[in-house]
């Protein structure tokens, strides 16, 4: 006889809904002893928890979870996409405004890319964007040095194989001619590492510019490098499909707003000099 789940969702997946961590974070903070449910620190992440349940992490209480939310960022060159980097390079999240949420990339761009990153509240956002199944187009203009012909791009627009790795077809454009280098525009529906980098370099190009333009339907624009946008709720609802918590007070909210509350990048500090 088949037993019935028992009721309510996965810890892991209750902590990261309120946004404290990714669901893969919440259950290394479960191992390391730093949750507790109904005042007893858990050691396991098997574990479904309901809205009954005392759930307490790091000493902080996990309260009703924050509606889904999602920002466009414009990563600048020099920055990784980790919360922290074993070499002390600096983060995207050491630059982001102070009065951001804790959020979570949606992908990575590399350290020498730039242009549009995906930033959630919502690990559940997260890991929907990030399935290949979801399947949305990203754009990059990609700058590369050389003067290719259309004919040598070909092997990228019928998908490749590189150090036994599948590369996808990929819709590549040869856009302009600039001195010593040229201009493509390529649009691609999976991020592998460095996927268009080295797919270029196979055939010969090096990249020195790459930047992303859009991620399905979000688009880069007129954000300038280091600035934030937040989607309207709405949007992010109507974009991923989600339901509205309150319908008629979601319609409310949005009168005489705005579709993106810009923020701007976090000043540098001057460092100090020995």
């Amino acid at each position: 006889m088949t037993q019935n789940p028992p009721p309510g969702d996965r810890i892991a997946k209750v902590i990261a809904r309120a946004g404290l961590a990714s669901r893969r974070e919440a259950e290394q903070l479960i191992l390391q002893g730093r949750v507790s449910v109904n005042g007893k620190t858990i050691s396991s992440p098997a574990l479904n928890v309901t809205a009954s349940d005392k759930v307490v992490v790091n000493g902080k209480v996990v309260g009703t979870p924050d509606e889904p939310r999602l920002w466009l960022y414009h990563k600048p060159v020099g920055l990784v996409t980790t919360t922290k980097d074993e070499q002390g390079r600096p983060t995207i999240f050491d630059k982001l405004p102070e009065e951001m949420p804790r959020v979570m990339s949606v992908g990575r761009l590399d350290l020498n890319s730039e242009g549009l990153l995906l930033l959630t509240n919502d690990g559940g956002i997260k890991r929907k964007l990030e399935l290949p199944s979801t399947g949305w187009l990203r754009k990059y203009r990609v700058r590369v040095k050389g003067q290719p012909k259309d004919e040598s791009l070909e092997p990228l627009r019928k998908g490749m194989v590189i150090d036994g790795e599948r590369f996808q077809p990929m819709a590549v454009t040869l856009d302009r001619q600039q001195g010593a280098n040229a201009w493509l525009t390529i649009g691609l529906r999976e991020g592998k590492n460095r996927e268009i980098r080295r797919a270029l370099a196979d055939i010969g190009l090096t990249v020195n510019r790459l930047i992303r333009i859009s991620y399905g339907p979000f688009q880069l624009g007129q954000l300038k490098p280091g600035e934030v946008e937040e989607l309207r709720r709405k949007v992010v609802r109507d974009q991923l499909g989600l339901e509205s918590p309150d319908p008629e007070n979601a319609v409310k909210s949005l009168k005489g707003k705005p579709g993106l509350v810009r923020r701007k990048p976090r000043p540098t500090k001057p460092r100090k000099t020995p």
